[in-house]
């Protein structure tokens, strides 16, 4: 036995040991034991533990893929972290970044473990490893967990994502499959009884029949016939170009415009005495120089602040500093200095930018907090802003505030009046709405086609991912709001844009070629 073992020890099989030392860090021969025909690939504490190996797989692959289709929502998924925690920081790509790392080990766990299957060597699974396997299983449950119960519209953003990407997955699942197919048929072919061959290659065969014909229901509407595509959704820039200048200043929309961007949104409050200015957040803390400005008043109302006093706070530095956008490119030397002299931007300013370019415009109002002096009379003063100070051409005014909307039908005859839900048609024309404008987890192609044979057109937001505004050009979206009006503007055609034949051609292959593989696998 001790000159086997022996021999064993210097017998040259480096692929063999390579493949052990990573796996169970058993790097000499003499360390490792082959399966017997007709005996387990491991012992009964590694048979209990490796489900729980591809568990982590299952799971991690899954978070991975959530995370990795939400990067539409990262930038709001930080600024809610940036309200909670009072400090900006790129959240989403840290975890972006730990995911993947945390897949491409357990991804190598899984295929050293293929592997030494293949080679026929009993799996054991050092217990660094198996720890590893915890972190990343309880890691991506609870993350996927969290998803669920904190950010519950990221679920239907994946679901979105599916009907431009399932042709694709369907491919990769099969790929998956042959690979497997060695291990498979070499354990099967090993076993003594044809009960467990049975139980190793029964559930194998009905997974891949299973995906052999998942695709009969598959949807797509990018899936579709020559000529039917509808024309290019118009871009909107939500808050103007926020990748490339600070948001709601005159920089972000002036590179809205320069990029061909066709509207520009915006989100309007009214100063103290009454003069109706551009800001999104109810603080001045996260887009100003207030902390340097008016240290004692960070936590202070935007519209509690007069004119005079916010025409000295600037809007632009925080942009430079925080970086506000995974992958925002670097700004040139010209830009960087317009930034750092942005300040806020008035209601009327925007209004005669975008009359003197012909750009659509739509905001949303905020009314202003008790005890303000205009919180019974801002829309009133924001329509006098509108009809009398700048005079934009009514036509452009995407009109979005709903509480007063006969009132503003009788005052401003020609805005397009919009809803922000959906709403049966009926009462949309008899409130002579002509868009909707919906967030874009609502996307649904028969509704936008119900609502577009009733002369509503549709308008989705916030869309920044190429897939996402491919999927809503092929739905026949007639518009999307978009931080990205520089990145979309170049897409000629909706990605995985595809005819019916092209896709059965795709899936027939792959089902046929997949078969002839798994088949020789088999049959050798």
């Amino acid at each position: 036995v001790v000159r086997r073992r022996l021999l064993q020890r210097y017998e040259h099989q480096p692929f063999i040991s390579c493949l052990a030392g990573f796996y169970s860090c058993r790097w000499r021969r003499y360390q490792r034991e082959r399966t017997e025909p007709g005996k387990c690939c491991c012992s009964m504490r590694e048979c209990m533990f490796f489900p729980l190996l591809v568990a982590a797989f299952c799971f991690s692959l899954v978070f991975l893929y959530t995370w990795g289709e939400g990067k539409n929502d990262y930038n709001s998924f930080d600024w809610y972290n940036y309200g909670n925690m009072g400090f900006w920081f790129l959240w989403s790509l840290v975890i972006l970044i730990v995911a993947a790392v945390l897949f491409t080990y357990i991804s190598l766990l899984m295929v050293l473990a293929m592997c030494l299957l293949a080679e026929g060597q009993q799996l054991y699974l050092h217990w660094s490893h198996k720890i590893g396997t915890f972190l990343v299983l309880g890691f991506s449950i609870s993350s996927i967990f969290a998803l669920s119960i904190l950010w519950r519209d990221h679920g239907k953003t994946v679901r979105l994502s599916f009907q431009v990407t399932a042709p694709y997955l369907h491919i990769g699942a099969i790929a998956i499959m042959v690979l497997l197919a060695w291990p498979v048929a070499l354990h099967a072919i090993r076993a003594d009884k044809k009960v467990t061959q049975v139980i190793i290659v029964g559930p194998y065969l009905a997974i891949l029949l299973f995906l052999f014909l998942i695709p009969l229901g598959m949807y797509s509407p990018c899936i579709r016939e020559m000529g039917t595509l509808g024309p290019k959704p118009a871009l909107i820039g939500h808050r103007g170009a926020p990748m490339l200048a600070p948001e709601n200043t005159e920089m972000s929309f002036l590179k809205t415009i320069e990029h061909g961007g066709d509207g520009l949104e915006t989100d309007v409050a009214i100063s103290y005495d009454g003069v109706p200015f551009l800001m999104h957040d109810d603080t001045l803390r996260r887009t100003t120089n207030i902390q340097e400005v008016y240290p004692n008043d960070t936590g202070k109302a935007a519209s509690l602040f007069s004119w005079d006093a916010l025409q000295k706070l600037n809007a632009g530095t925080w942009f430079l500093k925080n970086k506000p956008f995974v992958g925002m490119g670097s700004l040139s030397k010209a830009d960087q200095n317009q930034a750092m002299n942005q300040s806020i931007y008035t209601l009327s300013s925007f209004l005669r930018l975008a009359d003197s370019h012909n750009k659509l415009v739509i905001f949303d109002l905020y009314r202003p907090p008790e005890k303000h002096p205009y919180r019974n009379l801002w829309l009133h003063k924001i329509l006098d802003v509108i009809l009398k100070e700048s005079k934009i051409k009514r036509h452009l005014v995407l009109w979005l505030h709903n509480s007063v909307r006969s009132f503003v039908q009788s005052v401003a005859p020609g805005f397009q009046h919009t809803m922000g839900k959906k709403a049966p048609i009926e009462d949309l024309l008899k409130q002579n709405i002509v868009k909707l404008n919906l967030v874009y987890t609502d996307m649904s192609s028969e509704d936008i086609r119900k609502y577009a044979e009733a002369n509503i057109t549709t308008n989705f937001y916030v869309v920044n991912e190429p897939w996402l505004y491919s999927l809503a050009w092929c739905a026949g979206a007639h518009s999307v709001t978009t931080n990205a009006v520089h990145l979309l503007k170049d897409l000629r055609q909706p990605l995985f844009l595809m005819t019916p034949q092209q896709y059965n051609i795709m899936w027939i292959l792959t089902d046929l070629t997949s078969a002839f593989l798994i088949s020789l696998i088999f049959a050798l």
